[in-house]
């Protein structure tokens, strides 16, 4: 990483009728300056040196992302649902996978352990299940059924009604969540009372 740290430029203008002592006292009371004309003082090293790389190389934030999920090797959504780990749809049990993932990094556009956006994290804990949902919360809260709030249950799918954001409902008021970049996985409160329940798997 190269850091350019401009040159200092210092600026004063003197009234008018200032004498030249003046003008030296200030000149003098910082060395590294000096008067020029108009009563103004800049930076006597004002040039700035040439910025050179060196040996470092700057790694963009696509391609932390993209060497986070090159590393994982563990199943895949479409492996998931060929072969659910979990046959018997739960929604007990659709907690209980959920929580495990709490501490993964939020990455946009991700589903799987090595980073999950919002719908990503339902659809892969959904995929362990052997339901296929779509990666997005619109397409999410289309496929399930809409029940009310009261018959909520741990393990339904909180939709937050603009359509930007969902998680699973732990009960309680309660949700798990990939919130947003530089965020991860994590157990909160519903921040807002914009909201909806689906149920999938009835």
């Amino acid at each position: 990483m190269v850091l350019a740290i401009p040159t200092l430029v210092l600026s004063t203008a003197l009234p008018a009728q200032a004498s030249p002592a003046i003008a030296h006292e200030i000149t003098a009371a910082v060395p590294s300056v000096q008067a020029v004309q108009h009563n103004t003082i800049f930076a006597s090293d004002a040039a700035a040196a040439p910025v050179t790389r060196d040996a470092f190389t700057a790694t963009s934030a696509a391609e932390m992302l993209a060497a986070s999920a090159a590393s994982y090797s563990g199943p895949s959504v479409a492996a998931l649902l060929a072969n659910p780990p979990y046959p018997s749809f739960s929604l007990d049990q659709v907690v209980q996978v959920a929580l495990q993932y709490q501490g993964v990094p939020y990455r946009f556009g991700g589903a799987d352990p090595s980073g999950f956006d919002c719908s990503g994290l339902v659809l892969y804990v959904y995929a362990q299940f052997g339901i296929s949902l779509p990666h997005s919360v619109n397409g999410q809260a289309a496929f399930g059924t809409a029940i009310a709030r009261e018959a909520a249950l741990p393990g339904d799918i909180v939709i937050m009604t603009d359509g930007s954001h969902n998680g699973i409902y732990l009960g309680n008021g309660t949700f798990i969540d990939a919130p947003y970049e530089g965020r991860s996985v994590l157990v909160r409160p519903i921040y807002t009372d914009e909201y909806f329940i689906v149920r999938v798997g009835i």
